[in-house]
Formats: structure tokens, C-alpha cells, sequence
């Protein structure tokens, strides 16, 4: 039945970006082509996790404004960079390579190192952080696996770990939030089926200082 279903939905020419039906961009209208506009990249691409929101966007919006708070806001004080990385170790600890493979992009750019980003990625697909992070960033990197996988044993010792290791209380505000985005965006993901086909990877809001503008690149 589930077979069915897919090839039902193929045979009706609706795009295999997603298992449910999405809107394009030269086929919306109304707010959702304002909201396309708004977190469009080059040549007008929209990112299929954007695409994926299209029959309902309120939650388009809601998803992009948590994102760009959450990642991209100046008001951080744990450098992007690292927040990248806690973002690409919670997408392996779910199998979401869509997340991981855009946020590695993204993490190269941030970098501009590819030996380093290729250190970080490798250490993080081997559930092995401490080969490439030390101190407070293997503190972070601990807590986002403890988070992402065993959530129920959090406790106060692990938070007075993280102040320990010299992680002020906002910063760890900052990381749980990161962590909590992309166990959303992994199962957004995960849950349609959404693919990379026809994104441009590693795109992402650069206007830090203001926390409306959504555009990509």
C-alpha cells in the first residue's frame, strides 16, 4: 500500500523533492511567494526543507525565523562555526544526511579550512569527538549526543559540567537551542523524505544584525 501511494503520487507529476506535494516557486502566489522571496537564493532557488513547507506557510515562517534566531543571530556569543558542527554531529546521531551534507558546506565556508572541516566531519562521523575538540567544545559536543540520543538523562550535573568546563549559562542556552533546531529539522526532514535534488548546498542568512532578513546566500 505504502508502494502505491508513492508511485500514485509520481504518476500525478508532482515533485519527487518530497513524498508529499510542494508548490515551486514560479507556481506560488500570495504570502507564500513572499515568503519564497524572502529566503530565496541565486537564480531563485528555494532549499527543499523551505519547499517542503508549501502547503502550509505559516510553518514555513515559523521554521525560518526559529532557524536564523537560533543559527544565525548576532546576538551569540558561541562562534557559528561551532554551532555548524554541533548542528552536522546531532544530524549523523540521526541519520539525516540532507542536514549533514548542507550544514557541512556551510561549516567549510565558515572555516575556510577544508583539512580542518574534513578533521571535524571525520571525528564526528566516527561518534568520536574528542579527536578533534577539547575543553568546552567536547563538553558541548557531549551534551549534544547525550541530548540527542538519551534525553531523559539530562540532569543538573550534566548542565554544572558544561559551567565547569567554562560555558557560561547563556552559552548554554545557545547550544541547547541549536541542538533542539536540528532534532526538528532532522525529523521535518526524515519525515517527508525531502532530498538534495536541485539545492545549491551550504547557502545560509548573512545578515546576522538583523534578524528578519532571510536571504540566502
Amino acid at each position: 500500500m505504502f508502494l502505491d501511494s508513492l508511485i500514485s503520487i509520481k504518476n500525478y507529476g508532482v515533485t519527487q523533492m518530497t513524498w508529499i506535494k510542494t508548490i515551486s516557486y514560479n507556481e506560488a502566489t500570495g504570502k507564500l511567494k513572499k515568503l519564497y522571496d524572502r529566503v530565496k537564493g541565486p537564480d531563485d532557488n528555494v532549499d527543499n526543507i523551505m519547499l517542503a513547507h508549501s502547503l502550509r506557510p505559516h510553518t514555513m515562517e515559523g521554521h525560518m525565523g526559529l532557524y536564523k534566531h537560533v543559527l544565525h543571530n548576532s546576538a551569540n556569543n558561541v562562534p557559528k562555526w561551532k554551532l555548524e558542527a554541533i548542528g552536522i554531529y546531532v544530524s549523523l546521531l540521526n541519520a539525516c544526511d540532507y542536514c549533514v551534507e548542507h550544514h557541512f558546506q556551510g561549516l567549510k565556508r565558515l572555516l575556510k579550512d577544508d583539512e580542518k572541516s574534513e578533521c571535524i566531519r571525520g571525528a564526528l562521523e566516527a561518534g568520536q569527538p574528542e579527536r578533534i575538540f577539547e575543553g568546552s567544545d567536547l563538553a558541548m559536543m557531549l551534551y549534544a549526543n547525550l541530548l540527542t540520543t538519551r534525553p531523559s538523562q539530562i540532569d543538573s550535573n550534566m548542565i554544572e559540567e558544561l559551567r565547569n568546563s567554562g560555558l557560561e549559562d547563556g552559552e548554554i542556552l545557545e547550544i541547547n537551542q541549536v541542538i533542539a533546531y536540528f532534532g526538528y529539522a532532522n525529523r521535518t526532514v526524515l519525515g517527508l523524505g525531502i532530498n538534495s535534488e536541485g539545492d545549491i548546498l551550504g547557502l545560509s542568512p548573512k545578515n546576522s544584525d538583523e534578524p528578519e532578513n532571510w536571504s540566502h546566500a
